[in-house]
């Protein structure tokens, strides 16, 4: 899939193209986002040792470090892998058990979600206006409302199924939507909920702000909207969830909601390269080290053990 993403990427900007924006861009920006990105990391992986806390665990922050890093890297092969291997490391290293360590990741990313839902809300509360009248010039209104009613309804149906079916399905369902509810609520339970609530929008801010920073590297971008900006950063978002790191869909995603602005082809996607191509190289620079210096970092642990 992502070679393919990648395939069709190249067939709408060549690249000869793409070497040409790649030599004018402003590499300070470009660092600078870099940097950005890198406090993010740290201060995600800073924030799961409050998680890890209540239940007895005082991790090592250089693990938990080397831990985020292995896993964005790991996750540019096998989608998912990463978090297993994340909670892997502290078993491994620290002594946490699997399913705990597994736990608290999974209700990371239920905070991680809110935020972006948030995001999302924002987003479509600045540009309504444009949004809406983008939606009726590019689509039938009637269809649209047609859409979400049908969906609304859909949704409510398959509450009141889920809700009163005693199914093997059913109750799956069921205990995974009331797993996810409470490890959402478990966070506000925590002793350092607000430090946690604190490094969540610190993570997401500066994902943002990376997302921006990066922009003034093309020259062409200059004057971009800030709802560009947005609906740019949560295309390019839902394009990591939809393949392995992004590969070929993120300059796709970002070209896709640039294009609604007007914005033209060639620099969008050129942009989309430069801003996965940067933070991808800091991954596999700190992904890579991380997973050379865990043994070795740890070393203590593995002659007490041997």
């Amino acid at each position: 899939m992502g070679v393919f993403l990648v395939w069709y990427s190249l067939s709408k900007v060549s690249i000869e193209e793409l070497l040409v924006y790649a030599k004018k861009a402003d590499y300070t920006w470009i660092l600078l986002g870099m940097f950005l990105g890198l406090l993010s990391h740290l201060s995600r992986a800073y924030r799961w040792r409050f998680q890890l806390e209540p239940m007895g665990y005082k991790v090592k922050l250089g693990n938990s470090i080397m831990a985020v890093f292995a896993t964005y890297l790991i996750n540019y092969t096998i989608p998912r892998a990463g978090e297993v291997a994340r909670a892997s490391i502290l078993t491994n290293y620290e002594d946490v058990p699997f399913e705990k360590g597994f736990g608290t990741i999974v209700a990371e990313r239920i905070a991680d979600m809110i935020v972006m839902l948030g995001i999302i809300a924002i987003t479509l509360f600045l540009e309504f206006e444009f949004i809406y009248n983008f939606l009726i010039e590019k689509f039938n209104p009637t269809k649209i409302i047609i859409a979400f009613v049908g969906l609304g309804v859909l949704i409510i149906l398959f509450s009141i199924f889920i809700k009163r079916s005693d199914s093997k399905i059913a109750l799956k369902i069921r205990s995974f939507i009331n797993g996810l509810i409470e490890g959402a609520l478990s966070i506000f339970k925590m002793k350092k909920k607000w430090a946690f609530i604190f490094h969540t929008l610190f993570i997401w801010g500066m994902y943002i702000l990376m997302f921006y920073i990066t922009s003034f590297a093309i020259k062409e971008l200059d004057g971009i909207s800030a709802g560009a900006i947005l609906i740019g950063f949560i295309s390019a978002s839902f394009s990591i969830a939809a393949t392995n790191g992004g590969i070929g869909s993120y300059p796709l995603a970002i070209y896709a909601a640039f294009s609604i602005f007007g914005i033209a082809e060639e620099p969008s996607i050129a942009f989309g390269w430069i801003m996965w191509a940067s933070q991808t190289l800091m991954i596999i620079i700190f992904g890579g080290l991380s997973l050379i210096y865990l043994p070795i970092f740890n070393r203590t642990k593995v002659v007490k053990e041997g």
